[in-house]
């Protein structure tokens, strides 16, 4: 008890530090209970929501890759004043979840929906895949589309593209230009799945892009894009601008003048990625005076988000918090996040209250005066009352995830998990204050800022834990604990059989998982040098009508035979 004493004065001492978490999530009861979002059949408060005829312009910017601890108000060497300014002026997002990695994330985002209910529980999807977002997912900018507005998208779909139907043009957007790919170089736009597997991947529309091919930075390339999206729009009619940079994702590329500032970095990743940062943050500010200049930000909604955690071993930070990118520790999924617009009611304000990247789906479509058909299974919640008003979110757990097809922990069981759960299974679950994983969480370490201070990210400076052999189960209080420093799996164990039940619950609810194998017919070698839809559905047809017709003669010549 004295040791829990001393966490609790300690974690007070740290929330006063940062300003990070949810002090009143505590007593939530159950999802739904809260007074976040409308309930059906109930009139909007007033200013909650838009007057009819006035539908906001949406501007959604999905930062890639940017770690927790990479802007400026989180305490970043890296100076980010657009950001910083942009977040202290609207709402900052400080108990804000996302995926671990791009395409969950970004596929949780456009429909709302956690990954077991899509398929997409496991990695990511891969080039040479014939794997996308299955389509009978109804997409945000669709549902934006049928109350009249104009979608854009720029920047990284990596929500797979193997048939012409995946594209984002045939899944909401009137015009996408970018790519289609989880990375590439920024100058050139080339990648290499695999050696000798290489192609070209920038696109307009559903073509490759080989005007745009001037060697421009892709970040200032999909800036420029914007400002004349903008341009050539009417601002009195809605649009929404799903903005989706490269940066800083690697390769760790940029412009040499970005550097001017961080030159005293010594590890040449931290600051190839500090100047990145530099650039994206430069391009945001350029973002937002077009809104203005074009007579969009009156009436405009800007969220920033990042896609996931930082990568230490390509610069990124997520320190004080624990883990990295592709991690289910709360380094690979607590985002910097942030809403900036006019039409907020507490502007400068911090939210604490549990917000999860499904929950814009809803809030957006909401905002928009759309609909959202009763029949689809939602996991997003209405959120724009939490974060404009302050008030309780609607939310009270996240399924982080549930992965079956992961590597297993070779000492989970059954019987580790109570006979509720097979601890061997990934997966990650929140309810309230309470944080369980299981199986393989993934790189675990704690990376401080002095880890950057030499040539490369220096392994002695990082705080590791020896686990007892056979670990399978953690539990943290997130609230108490933000940094995930003391276990309390053994000490409450009613707690973690209670969230066991809630991931089996979830469970019961998944979707196979979409994973399938390579195909080589993806090989862009064999599609003009571009990486791009290779899925012909009208050979398939063609062959199973051949196959067909050649059945029917068997039949006949059998007959004859027979006869």
């Amino acid at each position: 008890m004295v040791a829990l004493g001393v966490l609790a004065g300690l974690s007070v001492l740290s929330l006063l530090t940062y300003g990070y978490l949810a002090w009143d999530s505590l007593g939530l009861g159950p999802a739904g209970t809260g007074t976040g979002g409308t309930q059906l059949g109930e009139e909007p408060a007033a200013g909650g929501h838009h007057q009819p005829g006035s539908r906001p312009h949406i501007v959604f910017i999905l930062a890639d890759d940017q770690g927790f601890r990479d802007v400026g108000y989180h305490g970043s060497e890296i100076r980010t004043p657009t950001l910083d300014k942009l977040a202290a002026e609207g709402v900052k997002l400080e108990n804000y979840y996302v995926q671990p990695m791009c395409t969950p994330s970004r596929s949780q985002f456009i429909t709302g929906k956690y990954q077991i209910h899509t398929g997409l529980q496991h990695s990511i999807i891969r080039p040479t895949q014939p794997n996308c977002l299955p389509l009978d997912n109804v997409t945000l900018p669709q549902k934006l589309k049928e109350v009249g507005y104009s979608t854009h998208m720029v920047g990284k779909w990596h929500l797979g593209f193997y048939r012409r139907e995946c594209m984002p043009t045939q899944r909401g957007f009137d015009t996408f230009f970018g790519s289609l790919l989880g990375s590439g170089d920024y100058y050139t736009h080339f990648k290499c799945d695999s050696p000798g597997i290489c192609g070209y991947d920038l696109y307009e529309n559903d073509n490759a892009a080989w005007d745009h091919d001037n060697g421009i930075y892709s970040t200032q390339m999909y800036t420029q894009k914007v400002q004349q999206i903008l341009a050539s729009h009417n601002p009195r009619k809605p649009i929404f601008l799903y903005i989706a940079y490269q940066a800083v994702h690697s390769p760790l590329q940029a412009p040499g003048k970005y550097f001017e500032h961080y030159r005293s970095i010594n590890n040449i990743n931290r600051r190839r990625y500090a100047a990145m940062l530099a650039c994206l943050d430069e391009a945001i500010n350029n973002v937002t005076l077009a809104l203005k200049k074009y007579g969009y930000y009156e009436n405009s909604i800007i969220v920033y988000s990042s896609d996931n955690g930082g990568q230490p071993m390509a610069g990124g930070s997520n320190w004080p918090l624990r883990g990295s990118k592709g991690t289910y520790w709360e380094g690979g999924i607590r985002a910097v996040g942030f809403v900036h617009s006019p039409l907020l009611k507490n502007k400068g304000s911090v939210c604490k209250e549990l917000v999860h990247i499904t929950d814009w789906f809803p809030t957006l479509i909401t905002l928009a005066e759309g609909q959202i058909d009763e029949d689809i299974q939602l996991d997003g919640y209405d959120i724009w009352e939490t974060i404009s008003e302050g008030r309780r979110s609607p939310r009270v757990d996240i399924l982080h995830n549930i992965d079956p097809i992961y590597t297993k922990a070779k000492n989970g069981s059954w019987a580790a998990g109570y006979g509720i759960w097979n601890t061997a299974i990934q997966s990650a679950i929140r309810v309230n204050h309470w944080k369980l994983l299981t199986g393989n969480p993934g790189y675990s370490d704690w990376v401080p800022p002095q880890a950057f201070s030499n040539a490369g990210p220096n392994r002695w400076h990082n705080e590791r834990v020896s686990w007892s052999a056979g670990k399978t189960v953690w539990l943290f209080n997130i609230t108490a604990d933000p940094y995930e420093r003391v276990d309390l799996s053994a000490k409450y164990p009613d707690v973690v059989k209670q969230l066991l039940r809630r991931l089996s619950q979830f469970n019961k609810t998944a979707v196979p998982v979409r994973y399938p194998p390579k195909d080589p017919r993806s090989n862009p070698k064999l599609n003009g040098g571009v990486w791009g839809p290779w899925f012909k559905e009208d050979e398939k047809k063609k062959k199973s009508d051949k196959s067909k017709g050649a059945n029917k003669q068997k039949k006949n010549k059998n007959k004859k035979k027979a006869n």
